[in-house]
C-alpha cells in the first residue's frame, strides 16, 4: 500500500484519469490478478466517490481507476441519508482517504422526478421513491423562484440548474450533517469536490470544491 496523497494530488489524480477516459485513452490500471491478491489483505483507497447510482456513472470507468482505487457509495440522485454519511466517515476516519468526490449529472432520473412531483396534477409516488428524491425538491423549488416572471413560474423548469443546485445542496449537507468530515476538511486533511459528469462528453466538471488548498 502506498502513502495517502494530498486533497489536491488526489483530485488531480481523478482528473487525470477522467481526462484519459474522455480521450478514449483509458489505462485500465490495477485490474490484473496481482493486485487483486494483494488487496486481499486490506484496502487503502486515494478517495471516496458519493455519486448517483445511474447505470452510465461507473466511476471507475469513468475516473480510469482500479481495484482499491476508490471507495464508492452511490444512490439514485445522490440524497445524502444516514447510510451515505456513516460510510463516508467511514472513508474518512478508517481509510484515511484525502478527498471525497460528489458526483452529480447531467438527465438525471432522480432530479427529473423531483421536478415533476411539483406539479400540481402529478401521481402519488411510492413512498420509498418520494422519501428518497424529497430533497431534491427544495432545489427545485428555488430554481423556480429564480425563474419566475411577475410571479408566475415558468411552464419549463431547468433541470440542469436543479442538479448543479442539488449537488451543491449535497455538498453543504455533507459538511452540516458530519461533524468527523467538517472538521477534516477545517483541519486540511480532507477535499470535497462537487462535479457534474455530462454523459455525452464523459466529463466530469467541478462545480464547488471546498478544502483544495495546496498545490503539493
Amino acid at each position: 500500500m502506498t502513502d495517502q496523497p494530498t486533497p489536491a494530488k488526489a483530485w488531480r489524480e481523478m482528473q487525470r484519469g477522467n481526462a484519459r477516459f474522455v480521450a478514449g485513452e483509458p489505462r485500465h490500471p490495477r485490474q490484473d490478478a496481482d493486485t487483486r491478491h494483494e488487496l486481499a489483505g486490506g484496502q487503502r483507497p486515494r478517495a471516496a466517490l458519493f455519486g448517483c447510482a445511474d447505470s452510465r456513472l461507473a466511476a471507475e470507468i469513468i475516473f480510469d481507476k482500479g481495484l482499491g482505487d476508490l471507495f464508492v457509495v452511490r444512490n439514485a440522485g445522490q440524497v445524502v441519508s444516514e447510510s451515505v454519511v456513516g460510510s463516508l466517515e467511514y472513508a474518512v476516519a478508517v481509510l484515511e482517504v484525502p478527498l471525497i468526490v460528489v458526483l452529480g449529472h447531467d438527465a438525471c432520473g432522480a432530479v427529473r422526478a423531483a421536478i415533476d412531483s411539483t406539479s400540481p396534477d402529478a401521481d402519488p409516488l411510492p413512498p420509498h421513491i418520494w422519501r428518497l428524491i424529497s430533497p431534491i425538491v427544495p432545489a427545485v423549488r428555488r430554481v423556480q423562484r429564480a425563474s419566475a416572471v411577475d410571479g408566475e413560474y415558468p411552464d419549463v423548469i431547468d433541470a440542469e440548474e436543479v442538479g448543479r443546485e442539488h449537488l451543491r445542496d449535497t455538498v453543504g449537507e455533507l459538511l452540516h450533517s458530519s461533524e468527523l468530515i467538517s472538521s477534516a476538511v477545517a483541519e486540511g486533511r480532507l477535499a470535497i469536490v462537487g462535479a457534474n459528469y455530462r454523459l455525452g462528453e464523459g466529463t466530469a466538471v467541478p462545480d464547488v470544491i471546498v478544502g483544495i488548498t495546496d498545490t503539493a
